[in-house]
């Protein structure tokens, strides 16, 4: 079984990066305990943004073939129910901004009749044998952005257009990349902050990335 984790920054993953240039389970630092069933998996930082990740995805994925494709990532959440450093699943993922304005209204890519705007995972995690149902990961909808909300009147708007739970700024090009080379794909992201003002203070993005990587360590511990 072979596994590709796609991260935009290295920051996000790297509890992570340890783990995956061992080869020997005494170098892994934070994870001794770990019993990995194989090692033929590997970690891709793509950059930030959706230009950057399909460029990147595309390219190793052209020359480079996997069972299972991990996007790993922080998101903003517009939806209060998800707590800060919590990890969810991704079971939708558009790009928000791809379409024309009409005065006041928006019309997306798909409206126009030129392509598509929202994407999916191929595979979900209760899918993979069975094995994930213990992590019992809450499911959101998610929208891909080049530039996050901060503005109540922006946020206004994408939430009554899209009614989404999370914003990234890479999920949907992960999602299209994968599918372009017809490659299961799964998302998964923690929730660093809530989508409102810009206001860094309510942030906590080391809780997020702390428990995104206990997620993909525990996650390769029964599936690499």
């Amino acid at each position: 079984m072979r596994i590709l984790l796609v991260a935009a920054t290295e920051n996000e993953v790297q509890s992570l990066k340890s783990l995956v240039k061992s080869q020997n389970k005494e170098a892994r630092v934070g994870y001794q305990d770990l019993d990995l069933k194989t090692f033929d998996f590997e970690l891709l930082i793509t950059g930030v943004g959706m230009v950057a990740t399909a460029f990147a995805l595309g390219k190793h994925l052209a020359n480079n073939q996997y069972d299972l494709v991990v996007n790993l990532g922080i998101a903003g959440s517009f939806d209060r129910s998800i707590s800060i450093g919590e990890v969810v699943e991704i079971t939708q993922d558009t790009l928000a901004e791809l379409g024309a304005e009409d005065g006041d209204d928006f019309l997306p890519i798909g409206e126009l009749g030129f392509g598509e705007d929202t994407f999916f995972p191929s595979t979900k995690l209760a899918n993979l044998y069975n094995l994930f149902n213990n992590f019992n990961l809450k499911k959101a909808t998610a929208i891909t952005v080049n530039t996050v909300h901060g503005d109540q009147g922006s946020i206004e708007k994408a939430t009554t257009r899209l009614n989404p739970q999370l914003e990234s700024m890479e999920g949907a090009a992960f999602f299209y990349a994968c599918r372009q080379m017809n490659v299961p794909c799964i998302q998964i992201r923690a929730v660093s902050n809530y989508v409102e003002k810009r206001n860094r203070d309510n942030w906590n993005i080391g809780v997020a990335i702390k428990n995104l990587n206990t997620f993909a360590a525990e996650f390769l511990t029964l599936y690499a």
